[in-house]
């Protein structure tokens, strides 16, 4: 297979890449020359121009149903193709959500795109929505997955036994399950996208004996087949949410293909600080401008016609070619992480945004699978954040030169480009990693590629309009409350699993210090009771940063303390070795230094926290809706292949 001159550059840099990249601390090697061929993306991102096409402001969701007690949708998700290259490329074929009572893609007034439009609703204000599976074609056929499915991970596995693993090393072909989980919200266990509660589409040709639903499938009231109602109370202050796919073994697929969108809340509070708006609202005319506008931020690659590559060997991350599954140990498909080798910001490669010289608010969403992003202007611009997962952060806003976002965080910001004048041009950039995140400071070779992901999208200053509200930036934010003290104290580790067969990882894993690395299937070790505050210390016992995301809660960011991993992990390792009599050992009994305090912009309300290496992450929460929810590491890659456990409030069944 012959290779472009363009696409053998775009190969190289991505050779170069993975020479670099280490995954808990474990160097890798170049893959080899057939490799190259075999399964890199063929649209070299330098060929791809950049800041051709506008920034797509997602519109709102309209509702099936709107009443002054609560408001139903009905949300399908559907396959189309969607101009996510610049004008003049081929279309690319994507997933998305979309309204099921509106036309479907490609007609008038179609809802469905990727990313999805917003869903807008307000403080104590219930939604119920009816979730709809619909990845099949116009003969009501299954429609497969776009990317390569791996069957030896513990997946949801609809050919059964459902929610497991198998010794398949072949790609799956078959039926796609799917479950919507909204990220942040405050929600009863049968709605929250229980990574088990997936079910497939309503498609004539689903193969005899495939099970349907995941073992733990659910629905507040009877849904047809393909679907499921979920409730959301929304029972929580006004903040930037988001929903994407959550479906075992398969979140890494699903939402690369372009399942996810956002979810905001508002409330009186908000409302009277006076902000730069307006957003989005139904109904608006076309032309309306925005000055609150969500941007999420994704990294993709492409192939040269249009398609999202992804790849479809574990050869393009190390270069190991096995011994694969079932003669080995090694995933053949999984890769440990995804870099791609373009960004994407609202479902546009390199897009423009034209400003006027005033505040804008932009809540801004690491939507990549991966990748960490430290955002930071071309031209002498501050971010002014007001807040994260949890809503407004208290007291005065965090002013700061750089944003520091991993996978799933969210940061409410307003920008000034007062100082600006028509014609001016500002880069929106990253100087983060093209690489698995080991925290500050960044060595230089890891660093994003100044002319592709060092590059984010572009602001282009044009006359002042005098349309919405100019707003303010507030010089205080309202104050949070504390949780008070603790009930519990777990001490939780996060792991790597090494191949016995050949010098790379296998998996990533979560665990407590009594038991060590702990795999989903093991059973339940987090059991909080209800109404309980705990502080959850989180031992990263690996090299790199992870982002790691408890669902049902908000929590506070205590403070992280550098330790010894090394010296822990051994006193653990005997401990667990010599039968666990007494007390594990005590991480902080390995401290390196004194207690850092959170970050600033961390001072606030969370979902999602960076737990960095050899570090002690102290988050404390309280837990006050009884059942099942789950925990884990938002690198899509590691939240797929194990790094993900269930816990349980109150009373065990």
């Amino acid at each position: 297979m012959s290779i472009s001159r363009s696409s053998m550059r775009s190969a190289i840099a991505a050779l170069a890449m993975a020479a670099v990249v280490l995954f808990a601390g474990t160097s890798v090697a170049s893959p080899p020359a057939r490799a190259i061929a075999q399964a890199m993306p063929t649209l070299d991102p330098y060929d791809i121009p950049k800041y051709q096409e506008p920034l797509t402001i997602p519109p709102v969701m309209p509702p099936a149903v709107s009443s002054p007690v609560f408001d139903m949708y009905r949300i399908a998700v559907k396959q189309f193709e969607q101009q996510v290259l610049p004008t003049g490329f081929p279309r690319t074929t994507v997933w998305g959500y979309g309204a099921a009572t509106r036309p479907g893609p490609g007609l008038p007034h179609s809802t469905f795109n990727f990313p999805a439009f917003t869903v807008e609703t307000r403080t104590n204000h219930p939604v119920r929505v009816q979730w709809i599976n619909d990845l099949v074609d116009q003969r009501q056929n299954f429609l497969p997955h776009l990317l390569p499915v791996d069957q030896t991970l513990h997946w949801a596995n609809p050919p059964g036994p459902p929610d497991s693993s198998t010794e398949n090393p072949e790609l799956y072909t078959g039926p796609v399950p799917i479950v919507t989980h909204v990220h942040g919200a405050h929600v009863d266990p049968v709605s929250d996208g229980y990574p088990e509660a997936w079910y497939l589409p309503k498609a004539r040709n689903i193969p005899a004996g495939y099970y349907t639903e995941g073992s733990h499938y659910g629905s507040v009231m009877p849904a047809p087949p393909g679907s499921a109602w979920f409730y959301y109370r929304n029972d929580q202050r006004a903040t930037t949410l988001w929903y994407h796919d959550h479906a075992l073994g398969i979140t890494r697929l699903n939402v690369y293909a372009g399942l996810a969108g956002f979810w905001i809340i508002r409330d009186d509070i908000e409302d009277s600080l006076n902000l730069p708006g307006p957003a989005p609202r139904l109904g608006d005319p076309p032309g309306t401008r925005y000055y609150e506008i969500p941007i999420a931020i994704q990294d993709r690659s492409f192939n040269a016609d249009g398609s999202l590559f992804y790849p479809d060997s574990r050869q393009f991350f190390d270069g190991i070619t096995g011994p694969y599954i079932p003669d080995g140990d090694i995933p053949p498909v999984w890769n440990p992480e995804f870099f791609g080798n373009t960004i994407v910001v609202n479902g546009k490669t390199w897009p423009y945004l034209d400003v006027e010289p005033r505040l804008y608010r932009f809540r801004f969403l690491n939507g990549a699978n991966s990748r960490f992003l430290i955002l930071k202007f071309s031209e002498p611009l501050q971010f002014h954040q007001i807040g994260s997962e949890g809503g407004l952060l208290p007291g005065a806003p965090v002013v700061l030169d750089e944003l520091l976002m991993a996978p799933a965080e969210r940061a409410d910001v307003i920008v000034d480009f007062s100082a600006f004048q028509p014609g001016d041009e500002i880069i929106l950039r990253n100087v983060g990693p093209d690489a698995p995140f080991g925290g500050l400071p960044i060595a230089p070779e890891e660093l994003a590629d100044p002319n592709t992901t060092g590059q984010v999208m572009q602001f282009r200053v044009v006359e002042l309009t005098g349309q919405g509200n100019p707003g303010q930036i507030p010089a205080i934010l309202p104050p949070i409350s504390a949780l008070g003290p603790a009930d519990e104290t777990r001490d939780l580790t996060l792991n790597e699993e090494m191949s016995a067969f050949a010098d790379g990882p296998i998996a990533a894993k979560l665990g407590t210090g009594r038991d060590g690395a702990l795999a989903w299937m093991d059973e339940i070790t987090e059991n909080p009771a209800l109404n309980s505050t705990e502080v959850w210390r989180l031992i990263n016992l690996t090299e790199d940063a992870h982002p790691i995301h408890l669902h049902q809660v908000m929590f506070r960011v205590l403070d992280r303390v550098p330790i010894d991993g090394e010296a822990y992990l051994a006193a653990q390792v005997a401990y667990i070795a010599g039968g666990k009599v007494g007390d594990p050992p005590d991480p902080l009994d390995f401290a390196t230094g004194a207690p850092a305090p959170p970050e600033a912009w961390e001072t606030g309300w969370k979902d999602t926290v960076i737990a960095p290496p050899s570090w002690v992450t102290r988050i404390t929460a309280r837990f006050d809706i009884a059942g099942l929810y789950v925990w884990h590491c938002h690198i899509l890659e590691h939240e797929d292949n194990e790094m993900m456990r269930p816990y349980f409030v109150g009373a065990m069944p």
